[in-house]
C-alpha cells in the first residue's frame, strides 16, 4: 500500500498535518534496523458485528429493497453508482452520515484532520448522539502530530474507534514515533490499507479514496484524481463482514489502550499554541482548523456541499462480489510472515470466473483475472511497480491477442518520486511486452515538490517506503497539482474492479486491502471511456522511438511537444532518481 512509511513522519507535531513519507529514507533504514517495539498487552476488544439488516430493517434498507424492486433487479444483484468527481464522493459519505439509523462503519488507511473530515466527523458525531452505533477502524501510522486529534472521536458517546497494527512511541514526537518505527521496523512496514464506510449494513462507498481534502478536491497546493463506488444490496453484507474481520482482529487496539483523553487534549494545546491559538471548533471530538482564517472561510464554503439524493440516486444493478486480504497478512508478533485473501461472498467464485484460493491475496486474484482476459485488459494504478508474476500475466495476455493499456503516474503527477523508479525500471520491458502505458500529465515537479518541501501542511503524502502509499506529500506552489490516485482494472468491458489495491508488490505482500468487483457491460463501459479519455488527452504516451529510445508523445490538443525524458521534471530530480534507484528493491517501494 503507498500510504505509510516509517519515514512517513510528520516533520514536527505542531507544524504539519500530514506526514511527508521519504520511502529512500525508509529503504535505506531497512538495511540497519531490527528489534521489536512493545504495544500494550492483554488489551479487551469486546466483540460486535455488523447490523442484521433481516432482522432490524432501516429506512436506509427499505430504500434500497423499494429501488431493487423498482428495477426488477433478480437474485443476488446489487445496486452500485460510480463516484468518480470529489463532489459526488463527498456527498455520498455525508449522505450516508445522515441517513443512518443504526449503524456506521469506517475503515480506512488515513483520516486528515483538515476541514473535509471536519465536517465529515462532525456529522459522525451527531449520529453517534442520536444513538447510531459508530465503529471507526484506523490504520495507526499516520495518527501522529495533529492527524492524532481524530483519535478524540473514541472518547465520544456511542463512538468506539480502534487502530490497526500501532507504531509505537509517542504521538508528539517524531522522533519519538520514528524510533518506535525503527525498531520493529517489519511489522510497521505492513498496513491495512482498506477503505470503507457503510451506513446500517445497507449502503456504502469503496475505492481509493482516505478521507481528507486532497481526496475531494480542496487540498490547497494538490489534488488526487480517484474513483470511488457506492454500493446498496447484498454487496454491502460482504463488505460489511470483511469490517467485521478486521474490526475483531488482535491486531486492532482501541484507542484507549494507546492514548488518553488528557494526552491529546495535552497534543492539541501543543498544536494551538504552535498555530497561534487557532480555536479547536464546536464540535469536542474534532481537531482544530488547520488553515489560517482566509483558508479556512474558503475551506468551509467549497464544504458547504449538499448530500447525495440516495432516493434518487441512479445505480445500476448487477452480480457482484469482494475480494479482501485477510487481516492475518500482517503476521503478529511470533507468526509467519504475510497470508493471503479470500474472496468474500457466496457469489464471489461466479464474478472471479473460477475465483482465487483462499490463500490467495486480493493482486493474487486480479492476476487470475488477467488470465482470463480475452480481448481487453484496461488498468489504473497509481503505484505501479511490477513482480515478475505479474510481468509473466503481461506476457501470456499479449500472447493471446490481449490488448493491455495501463495508466500510472508520471514522474512529475507522483507525490512519492521513489516509487517512480520502480516502475521506470520495468518500462522498456513492458514495452517489448507490446504493453501500452500512459502516464498523467501534471504540472512541473522539482526536488521541492517531489520531496515534500513546498510548506504547504495540507496537501497529500504518499509513503516513500511508506507502507500505506495513498498519498500524503507536501503541497505544490502555484496552480494545484494533479495526482493519479484511482486503482481500477477493466476486463473485456464486463468485469469492472474497483478498490484499495495497486498493481505492486506492496499491495501484493505487504499491505492488506479490498476490492469490489462488478459484471456489469453499463459500468464497465462507462469507466473505460472515462479511463480511454484520461489516457488520450491527460497522460503522457510512452512508446519507442525510432533508434529504440523512449519517447512520451504529447496528449492529443495539448499543444506540447513530444519528450525524450520524464515530461515536466527537473534535471536534478531525474538525476537523483536514477541514483537512488540501484538502493531500491521493488518489494519497498
Amino acid at each position: 500500500m503507498r500510504d505509510c512509511d516509517p519515514a512517513a513522519l510528520s516533520r514536527s507535531a505542531a507544524s504539519s498535518s500530514r506526514p511527508r513519507p521519504h520511502r529512500w529514507l525508509a529503504v535505506a533504514l531497512a538495511l540497519v534496523c531490527s528489534g521489536c517495539a512493545g504495544l500494550p498487552k492483554e488489551v479487551e476488544r469486546p466483540v460486535s458485528v455488523a447490523l442484521d439488516v433481516a432482522r432490524g430493517p432501516t429506512d436506509l434498507s427499505a430504500l434500497v429493497e423499494r429501488q431493487r424492486r423498482a428495477v426488477g433487479a433478480r437474485g443476488v444483484s446489487s445496486g452500485f453508482m460510480l463516484l468518480s468527481g470529489p463532489q459526488e464522493a463527498y456527498g455520498s459519505r455525508l449522505a450516508l452520515v445522515e441517513a443512518a439509523q443504526k449503524t456506521l462503519d469506517l475503515q480506512y488507511y488515513a483520516i486528515h484532520a483538515d476541514a473535509s473530515s471536519a465536517r465529515l466527523l462532525r456529522g459522525v458525531v451527531d449520529a453517534a448522539r442520536r444513538g447510531v452505533r459508530v465503529r471507526i477502524l484506523l490504520d495507526d501510522f499516520h495518527s501522529t502530530g495533529r492527524n492524532a486529534l481524530v483519535m478524540r472521536l473514541a472518547f465520544e458517546p456511542h463512538i468506539e474507534m480502534r487502530m490497526f497494527n500501532p507504531v509505537a512511541g509517542p504521538r508528539d514526537s517524531m522522533l519519538g514515533r520514528l524510533w518506535g518505527s525503527l525498531t520493529d521496523f517489519s511489522r510497521v512496514q505492513q498496513r491495512m490499507h482498506n477503505k470503507l464506510f457503510i451506513a446500517d449494513n445497507a449502503m456504502g462507498v469503496t475505492g481509493g479514496r482516505n478521507l481528507g481534502d486532497a481526496y475531494f478536491g480542496q487540498g490547497a497546493g494538490e489534488n488526487f484524481v480517484d474513483l470511488d463506488v457506492l454500493a446498496a444490496g447484498p454487496v454491502v453484507a460482504e463488505l460489511s463482514r470483511s469490517f467485521d474481520q478486521y474490526w475483531n482482529n488482535p491486531r486492532a487496539y482501541p484507542v484507549q489502550s494507546l492514548v488518553t483523553r488528557k494526552e491529546l487534549e495535552q497534543l492539541q494545546a501543543q498544536i494551538q499554541e504552535a498555530e497561534g491559538g487557532a480555536a479547536a471548533g464546536d464540535a469536542p471530538a474534532l481537531p482544530p482548523p488547520a488553515q489560517d482564517p482566509e483558508q479556512q472561510r474558503r475551506a468551509l464554503q467549497a464544504w458547504n456541499e449538499e448530500p447525495l439524493d440516495l432516493a434518487n440516486a441512479r445505480l445500476v444493478w448487477a452480480p457482484a462480489a469482494v475480494l479482501v486480504d485477510q487481516p492475518t497478512k500482517i503476521a503478529l508478533e511470533g507468526e509467519p510472515g504475510p497470508a493471503g485473501g479470500e474472496p468474500a461472498g457466496p457469489d464471489a467464485t461466479a464474478a472471479l470466473q473460477g475465483g482465487a484460493d483462499a490463500e490467495d491475496t486480493v493482486v493474487d486474484g486480479l492476476l487470475q483475472l488477467m488470465a482470463r482476459t480475452r480481448r481487453e485488459l484496461l488498468i489504473i494504478s497509481p503505484y505501479f511497480v511490477p513482480g515478475e508474476d505479474m510481468k509473466r500475466a503481461f506476457a501470456e495476455a499479449r500472447r493471446r491477442g490481449v490488448r493491455v493499456r495501463i495508466l500510472t503516474n508520471s514522474l512529475a503527477s507522483n507525490d512519492a518520486p521513489i516509487a517512480h523508479v520502480g516502475y521506470a525500471r520495468h518500462r522498456e520491458e513492458l514495452l517489448d511486452l507490446g504493453v501500452e502505458l500512459y502516464e498523467l500529465r501534471s504540472e512541473q515537479a522539482g526536488l521541492r515538490t517531489a520531496f515534500g518541501s513546498s510548506g504547504t501542511p495540507s496537501g497529500p503524502q504518499r509513503s516513500g517506503s511508506n507502507p500505506g502509499n495513498d498519498g500524503a506529500s507536501g503541497g505544490a506552489t502555484g496552480a494545484s497539482r494533479s495526482m493519479l490516485h484511482s486503482k481500477v482494472l477493466v476486463v473485456d468491458r464486463q468485469l469492472l474492479v474497483v478498490g484499495s489495491m495497486n498493481l505492486d508488490l506492496r499491495s501484493q505482500l505487504q499491505n492488506t486491502e479490498v476490492a469490489l468487483l462488478i459484471r456489469s457491460k453499463l459500468l464497465s463501459e462507462q469507466a473505460a471511456r472515462q479511463i480511454e479519455a484520461a489516457m488520450l488527452r491527460g497522460s503522457w504516451h510512452v512508446q519507442r522511438s525510432e533508434d529504440g529510445a523512449l519517447l512520451w508523445r504529447a496528449p492529443e490538443g495539448s499543444g506540447l511537444d513530444d519528450m525524450k525524458h520524464d515530461p515536466d521534471s527537473s534535471l536534478g530530480l531525474r538525476l537523483l532518481l536514477r541514483l537512488l534507484g540501484p538502493l531500491a528493491p521493488d518489494h519497498l517501494l
